[in-house]
């Protein structure tokens, strides 16, 4: 049986217009606050719905558009709803979103050049903007990556390859280096390591300041006890954003140290570079010049949809070393001249997430962007100011990004709050039971061997009085719970 007349009108722009609407349709839905955040649906109920046999026939692409909406987008996660405050996964821009489409139906992989010439140079030039926010000169080079973790990986095998210039071709010889990172560094930093053939065991944590930031003065210390001890330090690794708390380590003191020792230093920006566009939050990166690489997610605090990060190099002969190999099928001339991106990226077949980020910014512009970042963060200082008032929570930090973790007290005396928090299972459950209520959606973490309750604000529609509801459902959820088991009426 042939498709080939099912093509032709697939092709219509009545059949875009048809996904597109359905698109659409969830920000016409977010706006409809009665709207469930998440699912009721439990995984295994959730599962049943897909439990089905390859189909073999074809089906009309109404009925397809049909099972979309009610089996796929009714019980998705609705990240632009305002009261969506889980991950550190945006509520996209449309004009990016709508981007999309267009790269879909290009479908250029951007890096190999005579692949892609348009693309290409987007790309090119995207780099070029972030690089001179970042600091660094001409000599710089970048690519996008599918994250922060393809990301931090590409800049470390960077750092493998300028260490270990050899490594490449002939592996790992003798006791390998260290790399040195924060207590809250991303599970990035240590995946990499373990791939590059370095072992995980070789990944040095530092403790952190009362700031959840690396402590300087323990990382002087490390580092002085490793050269002591004749080992080689691949690189050192700061958070800016860091995933629990939002943190940014003190980047200029890092660099100046790692400068005074000949150290590679990479920056984890992944959720926090985006800083680099703000007036009011660009101090956090101060020092970044002194970073030789860098990881950054514009599909975080740049709000693009999933996939858009990127790693960029202050020399880019040395990201080029990284990946070290011939391709005549694909890559001509000295690598140095070639605007072939393949060389220096991970990935051979890649999408063009560059052009998400370029017609964002030819639509909303580098301030605009700024703008709904330092909106983000002024929420999460919001809500850190409604939890230092409120009974039933307490605060485990004063906001530096848009995240923010608190503590839930169960509503019971000072003594016995303790007590009943020192039972993390309990947290565990309340963010549970809330997310499933649909009434919003939030996560946890453990800070200082606490669990704790954690917010992350990626939606420019949340509201101060969302994050006013955001606490009344918790604190209403957990009395209830407390109830239930006879500890505290519910009110």
């Amino acid at each position: 049986m042939s498709i080939l007349p099912d093509l032709t009108p697939d092709e219509s722009p009545e059949a875009a217009r048809a996904f597109a609407d359905l698109a659409a349709s969830l920000y016409t839905m977010a706006r409809n606050e009665a709207s469930p955040v998440s699912t009721r649906l439990s995984p295994v109920e959730i599962a049943e719905r897909f439990n089905e046999p390859m189909p073999k026939q074809g089906r009309s692409l109404a009925e397809v558009l049909a099972r979309l909406e009610h089996d796929v987008l009714r019980d998705a996660n609705h990240l632009l709803h305002p009261m969506a405050m889980g991950h550190q996964v945006s509520a996209p821009l449309p004009a990016a979103v709508w981007t999309e489409i267009v790269i879909a139906a290009l479908n250029q992989s951007v890096a190999v050049s005579e692949m892609s010439p348009t693309l290409t140079e987007v790309e090119r030039r995207v780099m070029k903007w972030m690089s001179e926010l970042a600091g660094f000169d001409d000599r710089s080079a970048g690519t996008f990556t599918s994250g922060g973790t393809e990301a931090t990986f590409t800049a470390l095998a960077a750092a493998r390859a300028a260490l270990m210039p050899d490594s490449w071709e002939s592996g790992m010889v003798g006791e390998p280096p260290v790399v040195v990172c924060g207590e809250h560094a991303h599970y990035a930093v240590s995946r990499a390591v373990g791939l590059l053939g370095l072992g995980t065991r070789q990944v040095v944590r530092v403790s952190s300041d009362a700031l959840y930031g690396m402590d300087i003065v323990e990382l002087a210390a490390v580092l002085d006890s490793l050269s002591q001890e004749g080992r080689q330090v691949m690189a050192v690794v700061a958070s800016a954003g860091s995933t629990a708390t939002g943190a940014y380590d003190d980047i200029d003191a890092i660099g100046r140290m790692c400068e005074a020792r000949g150290l590679w230093l990479h920056v984890d920006g992944a959720h926090g570079a985006s800083a680099l566009l703000s007036a009011t939050h660009g101090h956090r990166l101060r020092g970044l010049e002194r970073a030789r690489s860098l990881a950054w997610d514009p599909h975080k605090m740049l709000l693009l949809p999933l996939s858009a990060g990127m790693v960029l190099v202050r020399n880019g002969h040395e990201l080029a070393s990284a990946f070290s190999q011939a391709a005549p099928y694909l890559f001509h001339g000295d690598a140095g001249e070639s605007p072939d991106l393949g060389r220096m990226s991970f990935q051979c077949s890649r999408r063009a997430d560059a052009l998400k980020l370029w017609v964002a910014l030819q639509r909303y512009g580098a301030q605009g962007l700024a703008s709904l970042f330092d909106q983000l963060c002024e929420r999460a200082m919001q809500l850190h100011s409604l939890v230092r008032e409120h009974p039933s929570f307490q605060a485990m930090h004063v906001p530096q990004s848009n995240i923010l973790c608190f503590r839930w007290l169960g509503g019971l005396a000072e003594g016995a709050a303790s007590e009943a928090f020192a039972q993390d299972a309990l947290t565990d459950e309340l963010r549970t039971r809330y997310n499933r209520s649909g009434e919003g959606w939030l996560t946890v973490t453990t800070l200082n061997g606490v669990r704790v309750l954690r917010v992350t604000v990626m939606n420019t529609r949340t509201t101060t009085e969302h994050l006013r509801e955001l606490l009344d459902g918790l604190a209403r959820t957990g009395a209830a719970m407390l109830a239930e088991r006879g500890e505290v009426s519910a009110a």
